[in-house]
């Protein structure tokens, strides 16, 4: 069930302004259980990317803190809850510390290649893996090779997939991120990986792959998603420093938070 959007949740705060001129719609979602902090209920504002201008649209709701789901941008607008937080990582500012250098070390073995936006069932096989061991039961556990295709190709905007394999005859798939190509950097839409190669840490792995590819062409920044505050799923994202959260004021240092916890 849809809504229309009210006044009280304003998309172009300026934590993320957006120009009025696009005459962008947005609307509501109804509450909904969240999947992040029990007890609670999630709304969320959303806004169709289509038309000539979906990649310049795209890049500004995702500096202002929306997230892309296929065709549709989105962001959390939950009533008396401000938990999930958008953060991205300045990577020019990112130091490869000798904990990420293991990391790196232990995935010599692994190659990544950029590959279009389209779905095989090799990719949707590994997710399948993927979910049942890290997320059974959750809203995806579900999700058919049909409603993957649809994530992985409905896009009007700038996205490939970086496919993560073991060097070797086998060639064995471990390994997938669907990434936005931005003006400002690198937004990690969906990343999963094969949970019998827990000893590789291939989620950050992938993290910190992406924080070399924007180093290497001078991307500004990798967008991480949210973080939410009290959300063990998520508490991940803020290893990854410095990281920079959006507010109410804009894009800021996120350690004076997390130095308080």
């Amino acid at each position: 069930m849809l809504h229309s959007p009210d006044m009280s949740t304003d998309p172009t705060s300026p934590a993320g302004r957006i120009s009025a001129s696009k005459n962008i719609r947005f609307y509501l979602t109804a509450a909904q259980p969240c999947p992040y902090l029990d007890g609670r209920r999630e709304r969320k504002v959303f806004a169709a990317l289509d038309g000539h201008d979906a990649v310049e649209l795209n890049d500004s709701l995702t500096h202002a803190g929306f997230r892309r789901s296929q065709n549709i941008a989105y962001r959390p607008a939950c009533d008396m809850c401000a938990a999930c937080v958008s953060v991205r990582v300045p990577a020019a500012q990112f130091v490869f510390s000798k904990r990420w250098r293991r990391v790196l070390a232990r995935n010599q073995d692994v190659v990544s290649k950029l590959v279009p936006a389209h779905a095989t069932y090799e990719q949707y096989a590994l997710l399948q893996t993927y979910l049942k061991d890290r997320h059974f039961g959750a809203g995806m556990s579900d999700m058919s090779v049909f409603d993957y295709s649809s994530m992985v190709e409905e896009t009007s905007v700038r996205t490939h997939i970086i496919e993560y394999r073991l060097d070797n005859e086998e060639g064995r798939l471990i390994g997938c991120a669907l990434v936005d190509a931005l003006a400002d950097g690198l937004s990690m839409v969906y990343a999963f990986f094969d949970p019998r190669e827990s000893s590789r840490s291939l989620g950050s792995y992938m993290i910190l792959d992406h924080l070399r590819q924007a180093q290497e062409v001078t991307y500004p920044y990798v967008y991480l998603g949210y973080w939410v505050r009290g959300s063990r799923k998520m508490a991940y994202k803020t290893n990854f420093r410095p990281i920079e959260a959006l507010g109410s004021s804009g894009w800021t240092d996120l350690s004076p938070l997390l130095n308080k916890d």
